[in-house]
């Protein structure tokens, strides 16, 4: 019985899981959006959420922690001056997991695991390309 045992062994050795969480909370907090597994999302979100915590810290000791847990220096470069002070005011879940069904190969539950705030920035983006695109033609047909 795994009375409580606490998280998902994720079918993986432990070595190779914590591997696997490192390289995912890397590339989520590089791109602020990755897509996976439900059970994957749910063991990377807590170590996300303390990498944002530390980073909003902003000390040479909780660089160092950072630096311990993720594997790029250019992401502990965002994490500790962009998504530090961005959360600054905010005391806890900058990260939402948002299902979005089964996969297509195996039927596993996939969700998008993104940052608090990052939805509003794609839909600017889009909104500006469109009224870029309106000036453009304006200009064209002149």
């Amino acid at each position: 019985m795994r009375h409580l045992a606490q998280g998902r062994k994720l079918g993986r050795t432990t070595a190779h899981r914590r591997a696997l969480l490192r390289n995912l909370v890397t590339s989520f907090l590089e791109k602020e959006r990755v897509v996976t597994t439900v059970a994957k999302a749910k063991e990377a979100r807590p170590l996300a959420e303390k990498m944002i915590t530390l980073a909003k810290r902003n000390t040479l000791h909780t660089r160092r922690q950072a630096l311990a847990f993720v594997t790029k220096e250019s992401v502990v470069r965002k994490l500790f001056d962009k998504l530090g002070p961005r959360f600054s005011e905010r005391p806890g879940g900058y990260t939402r997991i948002i299902k979005t069904g089964p996969r297509a190969g195996d039927g596993a539950d996939m969700a998008v695991l993104e940052m608090v705030g990052t939805e509003f920035k794609l839909k600017e983006k889009k909104k500006k390309d469109v009224k870029e695109k309106a000036k453009a033609a304006a200009a064209a047909k002149k």
